[in-house]
C-alpha cells in the first residue's frame, strides 16, 4: 500500500484535523489550481514514500491499518485525519465473532442503537441518526422507515470496516453529524491459492458456514479470483422465530497493465425470516401497571414473516502513476426488495383477561419494497509541490441515483379476534388482504464536485482544506425537493513530537430529511456547524493508537419523533423539527498491539445533546457508553488465545402516553453486557474457537417507550476452523 507522508517514515508522526475555517478557500482553491501548473507529471522534485508493509504475522493479527482514504479520499494514517475514526479489521471481526453489520456496530466506539422490533435498527452517534453508508468509498444513504436488511448484511465479506464520527459531508455528499460508515470489501490480491473453512453451532440450534476461496486465475498470475460465501440458519430467544441466512460474494481482479488494475465483483445475500415481530409488547396493562414478560414472548401469529433480498455488482479501475498520482474510477449497481407481512397490537391489555381495552386494535401489514442505487465515483490524488515544500490533492466527482418503491396492503383485527396478548401463541388467522396500495415512489439524485489538499506548512505543521459541491434533489410522493449546497472542510495538525499531535477541526452540515409533521408536511433540511479538537497519538509502527477528542456540534431543523403521533392518523411516524441543537462531548479510544501478546480496544464517550429550550435530544440514547475487548496469546501455551470485554451504557429514558393518555417516562437502567472467547490451534491449519455473548445473562431492553424490546440473552457458539 503506497500513500504519501511528510515524514520518511508513513508509521511516525503524520495528523491531520482543522482549523475552524479560518483559511479562506478561496485562497485554497487558488493554491490549488498554482500547484498544478508547478508539478507536472514526472517532475523531478515530486517525492513518493511507499508504506513499509507489516510482516505477514502483524498483518494477520493487527486491530489497526496503514493507512485509510475515510473521510478525506487522501491515503492517511489515523493520525494525518482530521476527525476521530474507527476501525475494525477483520482480525478483530474474527476474534469477536461478528457476523453481520450489527455485531460490527454494536460494538464500534460512540456508536449505539436503537431496536423498534425484531428487524429494524437503527444507528446513532454523538447524539445523531447515522444514515451515510459508504461501500469502497461509494457513499448510499440509508433510510429508517423501511429495512432492507442493512444492518443484517454479512461479516464476512468485508476487510475490515471504517468509521469517521462526525460531519462527513466532504465524501459522503449530505453531512449527517453523526457518522459515515464506510465497508472495505475483500479483494482478489492473492497470488497463492488460499482459502478459509468454517462451521459452527451454538445456541437456539444456530449453524453457520463459511468458505472464502481465493488465488490466481492464470500462471502468470495477473488474473486471480475470490470467492465468499455461507449459509446460516437458526432460531431465536423469541418465541416462534426462524431465520435463514445465503450469501454469495464474488470478485475478480486484473492487473491490465504494471500500473493499472481493474476489479469487478458480485454480492448476493438473502435473509428469510419467519416469525418476525413489528413494535414492541405494550409497555403497560390499562390500568397504568406494568406488564412483566418473559424474554421470549413474541406477539408476532404464525404467518408474519420478513424477506430480504439484495444484489450488486461493482466495478472499480484504479491506475498508479511513477509521480505518485492515483486515479480510481469507481461505479456499483445495486436491486434490494423486501417482502413482509407483519402484525402489532396497539392499545393496552386488561392485566385480568390479557384482552386489549375499549380502542384497542390490532393492525396487520403486507409490505414490499425495491430499492435501487446507482452510483459512480471518480477522482485522482497524488503529490505536487509548492513554494519548495511538498503537498497532497484529491479532487473528484460523483454521481448516485436512488429510487424507491413501497406497496402495502393492511387490515384491522379487533381485540376479541386476537385474544389474550400476555400468553399470545401466535394462533391467529390471517386476515384477508385488501388491494395493494401505493406507500411511497421517490428518486433521490447527487451530483457533486469535491477536493481536498493537505499542505505542509511546517515540518511539523500541516492544514487539510477542501470543499464540496452538491446538488441534491428528492422526486416523488415523500418529497419534492432541490437544494444546492456547498460544504466546506477544514483542519490543522500539529505534531508534537513523534508518537503525539494535537489537531483542529471544522465543517459545515447539510441534511436534506423526509420526516413529516402530524398535518404531514416536510421538515426543513438540517443545517449546522460541526467542530472538533483533540490529541493522536500513535506506537509500535502504527500497530497502537489513541484518539482523545472534544467536540461541538450545532443543528437545526434536527428531526426528533413526535411522541405517539402519526402523519395524518396514518402509520407513519410523524416528527417535529427541533431549533438550536447543541451536541458537545468527548470521545477516546485506545485500539491496536499493546505488547507482542495482548491486543485490545477500549473506547470511551461522553456527550450532551440538548435543544435551545433546554429539553434532551433522543434521550432514548445512551449519553454515557464504555466499549471493551482484549486479546491475549498465552506465551506459555502459544496455541491459545483468550480474550474477551464489555460494553456499558448509562440510563436512558423516553417519554410516552400511557394508558390514560397522560405522558409517562420509561427508563432503562444503566447496564453492562460482557463477553468471552478462546482459540486453540490444534495445528497450523486448524482452530477451534468458543464465544460467550452477554456472560452474566443481563436482561434489559434495547428500546425504550411504550413499546418494550428485549436484548439477546446470553448465548454461545462454538466454531472449527481451517486455513490453507
Amino acid at each position: 500500500m503506497a500513500f504519501h507522508h511528510r515524514n520518511p517514515s508513513p508509521w511516525m508522526a503524520g495528523f491531520t484535523s482543522g482549523d475552524r475555517n479560518r483559511f479562506s478557500f478561496s485562497l485554497m482553491a487558488l493554491c490549488i489550481s498554482s500547484a498544478v501548473y508547478a508539478a507536472p507529471a514526472g517532475a523531478e522534485d515530486t517525492i513518493v514514500v511507499n508504506a513499509v508493509e507489516e510482516n505477514a504475522a502483524q498483518a494477520a493479527t493487527s486491530y489497526t491499518v496503514p493507512a485509510t482514504r475515510a473521510g478525506t479520499k487522501l491515503n492517511l494514517t489515523q493520525r494525518d485525519i482530521p476527525q476521530s475514526v474507527s476501525v475494525v479489521t477483520e482480525e478483530r471481526i474474527k476474534d469477536q465473532n461478528m457476523r453481520d453489520v450489527k455485531d460490527i456496530l454494536d460494538n464500534v466506539t460512540g456508536v449505539s442503537a436503537t431496536q423498534y422490533d425484531s428487524e429494524r435498527f437503527d444507528y446513532f452517534s454523538r447524539g445523531f441518526y447515522i444514515n451515510n453508508y459508504t461501500y469502497d468509498d461509494i457513499p448510499s444513504t440509508q433510510y429508517g422507515a423501511w429495512n432492507f436488511g442493512e444492518t443484517d448484511g454479512d461479516a464476512a465479506i468485508y476487510q475490515r470496516v471504517d468509521i469517521v464520527r462526525g460531519s462527513t459531508g466532504l465524501m459522503t455528499g449530505t453531512g449527517n453529524p453523526g457518522a459515515a460508515i464506510n465497508f472495505v470489501r475483500k479483494k482478489a490480491d492473492s497470488k497463492t491459492f488460499a482459502g478459509d473453512l468454517s462451521a459452527s453451532y451454538g445456541s437456539w440450534d444456530t449453524q453457520r458456514y463459511v468458505a472464502d476461496l481465493s488465488g490466481p486465475l492464470n500462471d502468470a498470475g495477473t488474473l486471480r479470483g475470490r470467492v465468499v460465501t455461507g449459509y446460516q440458519d437458526g432460531d431465536s430467544w423469541l418465541d416462534r422465530y426462524h431465520k435463514t441466512k445465503k450469501f454469495l460474494y464474488a470478485t475478480v481482479q486484473a492487473d491490465l497493465s504494471d500500473n493499472t488494475v481493474l476489479d469487478l465483483g458480485y454480492d448476493y445475500q438473502s435473509r428469510d425470516t419467519d416469525g418476525a415481530t413489528w413494535g414492541g409488547l405494550p409497555t403497560w396493562y390499562s390500568n397504568g401497571n406494568r406488564v412483566d414478560y418473559d424474554r421470549s414472548d413474541s406477539l408476532a401469529p404464525d404467518w408474519t414473516y420478513f424477506n430480504t433480498l439484495s444484489r450488486k455488482v461493482f466495478a472499480a479501475l484504479t491506475t498508479q502513476f511513477a509521480n505518485g498520482w492515483q486515479t480510481r474510477l469507481n461505479a456499483t449497481h445495486g436491486e434490494a426488495n423486501f417482502d413482509s407481512k407483519l402484525f402489532y397490537p396497539s392499545g393496552f391489555p386488561d392485566q385480568n383477561t390479557g384482552i386489549l381495552a375499549a380502542g384497542g386494535y390490532g393492525f396487520a401489514g403486507w409490505y414490499h419494497g425495491l430499492r435501487t442505487q446507482t452510483a459512480v465515483d471518480a477522482y485522482a490524488s497524488g503529490p505536487f509541490t509548492l513554494l519548495g515544500r511538498q503537498h497532497e490533492l484529491v479532487a473528484g466527482v460523483d454521481y448516485s441515483r436512488q429510487r424507491n418503491r413501497y406497496l402495502y396492503s393492511s387490515s384491522m383485527v379487533s381485540a376479541a379476534d386476537i385474544g389474550n396478548i400476555i400468553n399470545f401463541d401466535g394462533n391467529l388467522a390471517e386476515p384477508d388482504w385488501p388491494a395493494w396500495g401505493l406507500s411511497a415512489e421517490d428518486t433521490i439524485r447527487q451530483k457533486a464536485a469535491y477536493t481536498a489538499a493537505r499542505f505542509s506548512l511546517a515540518d511539523p505543521l500541516s492544514l487539510i482544506l477542501g470543499m464540496r459541491y452538491t446538488q441534491y434533489s428528492t422526486n416523488g410522493t415523500s418529497a419534492n425537493m432541490d437544494k444546492n449546497n456547498l460544504t466546506p472542510y477544514g483542519g490543522l495538525v500539529y505534531d508534537i513530537n513523534e508518537n503525539y499531535s494535537a489537531f483542529l477541526s471544522y465543517t459545515s452540515i447539510f441534511q436534506p430529511q423526509t420526516y413529516r409533521d402530524r398535518q404531514g408536511n416536510y421538515l426543513k433540511p438540517v443545517t449546522g456547524r460541526d467542530y472538533e479538537a483533540g490529541i493522536k497519538s500513535d506506537w509500535y509502527n502504527g500497530r497502537l493508537t489513541t484518539t482523545l477528542s472534544i467536540f461541538r456540534i450545532e443543528q437545526d431543523n434536527l428531526g426528533q419523533i413526535d411522541g405517539d403521533n402519526y402523519v395524518n392518523n396514518s402509520s407513519e411516524q410523524a416528527y417535529v423539527a427541533a431549533k438550536g441543537v447543541v451536541s458537545r462531548g468527548v470521545d477516546f479510544e485506545i485500539n491496536g498491539a499493546v505488547t507482542d501478546n495482548l491486543s485490545l480496544t477500549f473506547g470511551a464517550t461522553r456527550y450532551v445533546a440538548k435543544d435551545a429550550s433546554g429539553s434532551r435530544t433522543n434521550p432514548q440514547l445512551p449519553q454515557t457508553d464504555l466499549k471493551l475487548f482484549t486479546r491475549y496469546n498465552v506465551p506459555v501455551m502459544p496455541a491459545l488465545t483468550v480474550g474477551g470485554g464489555v460494553n456499558w451504557q448509562n440510563r436512558t429514558y423516553k417519554d410516552a402516553a400511557g394508558p390514560s393518555g397522560a405522558t409517562q417516562r420509561v427508563y432503562q437502567g444503566s447496564y453492562p453486557l460482557a463477553n468471552l472467547f478462546a482459540r486453540y490451534e490444534v495445528n497450523k491449519n486448524l482452530s477451534v474457537q468458543a464465544n460467550v455473548k452477554n456472560l452474566f445473562d443481563r436482561e434489559y431492553t434495547s428500546s425504550v417507550g411504550s413499546g418494550v424490546v428485549y436484548g439477546e440473552p446470553r448465548n454461545f457458539s462454538v466454531s472449527v476452523g481451517y486455513s490453507f
